[in-house]
């Protein structure tokens, strides 16, 4: 199978290499390496990912980057027992949040229709559109990290009510997963899981 990206007018094709490196090959890594992951790479990472597709360019996803053990330290009351020890070690624990209000940024982000309005005041819908665009903005993260040679570790093993009382208590956003960051040192990995075949998980109609 070949995938392809476009180049202006053209679509090229991804070769198997960086085929391998977003998918076949890339694993959720456990533990790491001394290496670590500089703040560069994080602007980096994030002005990557910002440019993939959310619904009327809501971007509602907020990150929250802990770079230092005192503040991954800050999770630990939120963490799950079985993944307390390799979030405290991971270089970097990146909080995919959202913001509830993403929708005040709409007449900057979407100016070609009054999209705030279809949000404001329309707690469900704002709250629906939020969750759904921000997992996709952390699954872009995923992704962009992979493409930059960082290692991933995501995660919903946490008390999400206490990291946003710990992190998000001024701002309002809220937490939807972690994704720890870093140069994986191939320990702990579990065989590959298997995945479901195409007649299991796809229709053609």
């Amino acid at each position: 199978m070949v995938l392809f990206f476009k180049k202006g007018l053209l679509a090229l094709p991804l070769n198997t290499e960086a085929l391998d490196a977003l998918f076949h090959d890339a694993r959720t890594h456990y533990s790491w390496t001394p290496e670590p992951v500089t703040d560069a790479q994080l602007e980096q990472l994030y002005a990557t990912l910002k440019f993939g597709p959310t619904s009327a360019n809501t971007s509602p996803a907020r990150f929250v980057f802990l770079r230092s053990a005192e503040a991954r330290e800050r999770l630990r009351p939120a963490l799950s027992a079985g993944n307390t020890d390799k979030t405290l070690a991971a270089p970097v624990v990146a909080i995919v949040a959202w913001d509830p209000k993403f929708y005040d940024r709409l007449p900057e982000l979407f100016p070609q229709a009054d999209a705030r309005a279809w949000f404001a005041g329309n707690d469900a819908l704002a709250e629906e559109t939020a969750f759904r665009n921000s997992t996709l903005q952390g699954a872009y993260l995923i992704m962009a990290a992979r493409a930059m040679g960082l290692d991933c570790g995501p995660m919903s093993g946490f008390d999400r009510a206490r990291v946003d009382e710990i992190f998000f208590a001024e701002s309002g956003w809220r937490s939807n997963f972690l994704v720890n960051l870093g140069h994986g040192d191939g320990q702990n990995q579990y065989p590959r899981a298997p995945r479901l075949a195409f007649a299991d998980a796809c229709v053609l109609l």
